[in-house]
């Protein structure tokens, strides 16, 4: 996870270490879907889904894993009592926010000047919730 996590966000942001994945996949509260190529790491905590963070390795993007990835993530999410879904984004991440404006995420909230870039600029962080109320499906799809 932790070299997808980097290749997929070189450039954007810190990339989160081994150590850092380990520490999050000990807790029975996080869920991974996807594989190597492309992953969603969340949790569920009471009926709130948290997707912690999504990536695909920069040979598999725009070929709709993440999409899939994501989808994967809402079922599960669902399947462990999660009625609702949220996400932490970046406002200037174009490719991220229109995946999510896709899926049905709307704005819930904004977090100005949270993300620091390489070159010093800032960004707004924009926190997108959905309701899972009609997601449902096989826990065998897709979850690691």
């Amino acid at each position: 996870m932790a070299a997808c996590h980097s290749s997929a966000f070189a450039g954007i942001g810190r990339a989160w270490s081994n150590v850092e994945f380990n520490a999050l996949v000990d807790s029975p509260l996080v869920f991974v879907t996807g594989d190597a190529r492309g992953f969603a790491l969340g949790r569920v905590i009471a009926d709130e889904a948290e997707l912690l963070t999504l990536a695909t390795a920069p040979a598999h993007q725009r070929s709709g894993l993440a999409r899939t990835c994501l989808a994967a993530f809402e079922r599960e999410a669902a399947l462990r009592g999660a009625r609702v879904a949220f996400l932490e984004v970046a406002e200037d991440n174009l490719p991220a926010r229109a995946l999510y404006d896709g899926a049905g995420y709307t704005e819930a909230a904004r977090r100005t000047a949270y993300y620091v870039r390489q070159n010093g600029e800032t960004s707004d962080a924009l926190v997108l919730r959905k309701s899972l109320a009609a997601q449902g499906g096989d826990a065998s799809s897709g979850v690691v």
